[in-house]
This record gives C-alpha cells, structure tokens and sequence, in this order.
C-alpha cells in the first residue's frame, strides 16, 4: 500500500471505550502503546464479532481494571479518528460508553501492565495531562460524560 500503510490499517476498526465514573471522578490509565503511548485514556478496546457495545465495554473493563460494570451503561456519542502518524496509521470508530462500577467500593487494578501503566480515578475538572487526543478533543469541546440532573 501507498505511504508506508499496511492493509490491516487500511480498515476502520470499532473501538469501545467506557467513562467509568464514581461521583465526579472519571477512571483513566496512561496508555503504553504505538498510538498515543504515555498519554491519559479511559479503559476499553476492540469491538470482537458479534459482540454489543455493551458488552464490550464489560469485557474490556474486566480485562483491563478487574472491575465489574453496572448492566445499566449508556451510549454516549461516536467519534470517527483518523491517526496518520507513523510507525503504525489507523483509523478507529470510537464508541463512548457511560457507566458505574458494580462495587463502588472496589479499586481498579493494572492487568495489562504492557498496555497501560494504571488506572486512577481523577476529578473532571482537574485532569491529567496529555490526554489521548481523541478524549482531549472532547474536553476542549466542553463535552461531559455526566448525567444532567433534573432538580
């Protein structure tokens, strides 16, 4: 392919991340990848055949943190990234989900230390930098992955 691109970069592939959030804090892990390596990212990964966005997101969530998620999560928006940047071009459908740990109490692990440096949860108005740019993107759009409450 032209630019140095392989064929697998050549197809979009579906990402499913997950705001996981305890009270006004958002959990979030320093990546360690080829693709925004050492900066700030939710928990989630590749969408597998058949799979729903849901259960996705459990999946992932487990893997990567131990932790359970609530069965109630909510779609929150889709993001279409482009990464042009070398050494591996992609292009990710990122579904954003919305949920709560099943134990509120239960503090998220690092199982996947090759991809992740640790999990925290950090307040929404004080956030780690850099974050992801896709998330960043996000923020700086005003975005909030909270629930809007009715008083």
């Amino acid at each position: 392919m032209e630019n140095g691109t392989t064929a697998a970069a050549a197809k979009p592939r579906v990402a499913v991340v997950v705001f996981l959030l305890r009270g006004k804090t958002v959990l979030l892990g320093r990546r360690r990848s080829s693709v925004g390596d050492s900066t700030f990212a939710l928990p989630g990964g590749h969408l597998e055949f058949g799979e729903s966005f849901e259960e996705c997101a459990a999946r992932e969530l487990k893997e990567e943190t131990g932790l359970d998620i609530e069965k109630e999560m909510e779609l929150l928006t889709v993001t279409n990234n482009l990464f042009l940047e070398p050494p591996k071009p992609s292009h990710y459908v990122t579904v954003f989900m919305r949920g709560v740990a099943a134990d509120p109490d239960q503090e998220p692990q690092n199982l996947e230390p090759n991809k992740c440096d640790g999990w925290e949860w950090y307040e929404w108005d004080n956030l780690p930098n850099p974050l992801f740019w896709p998330l960043e993107k996000m923020v700086r759009t005003g975005f909030s992955p909270f629930p809007k409450t009715v008083e």
